[in-house]
């Protein structure tokens, strides 16, 4: 069996034509994303999170959660350096702290409502529309981000009577979706 190679992506030492910065976030602008807020503890046992709209499913076999975090990011050494993390998949309601979340400088945690996940120190939000807690399997560079894939160690979610609309970041904005 022959494997496919994988050509190597751009950089900026090869001469292929990247897109322009700004025309890439106008054109990524046009995905709708779910917003879910990213949270985790230093070693200090401190709360660290932020807004992220790049997270996303990789692997049923082993379930595999993927989550963009900017090298820019206050959160970032937090991330890097812990062996869990908390993805908090946020409905409408929660508009207002995810745009405290997305602030640089904000108070973040200080009455937001977060506990802290049972049985270990990690924030998460208890009337998210789900939260994943997984355990940091790889970090992998890529280009201004890591991208963090997590194993799936625990899930909750509030009863499925529960009242929920998905909360989206779409032209740069929240949405929710129409029932």
């Amino acid at each position: 069996m022959t494997s496919a190679r994988v050509p190597a992506a751009p950089t900026a030492e090869t001469d292929l034509p990247l897109a322009n910065p700004q025309h890439f976030r106008d054109a990524m602008a046009q995905l709708a994303s779910t917003v879910t807020i990213v949270t985790t503890t230093d070693g200090d046992g401190r709360p660290w999170g932020f807004t992220a709209s790049s997270v996303v499913p990789v692997s049923l076999d082993p379930p595999l959660v993927m989550v963009g975090v900017a090298h820019t990011s206050s959160c970032y050494e937090a991330l890097a350096a812990s062996d869990a993390f908390v993805v908090n998949v946020l409905g409408d309601r929660h508009r207002d702290l995810a745009g405290r979340f997305a602030t640089s400088g904000a108070d973040r945690f200080t009455g937001s409502g977060f506990t802290s996940w049972p049985g270990t120190d990690l924030p998460y939000l208890p009337d998210a529309t789900a939260a994943f807690r997984c355990l940091t399997q790889y970090a992998l560079p890529a280009g201004d981000h890591d991208l963090l894939l997590g194993a799936l160690a625990d899930t909750l979610s509030p009863p499925a009577t529960a009242p929920s609309s998905a909360l989206l970041w779409y032209r740069r904005a929240f949405h929710t979706p129409a029932p």
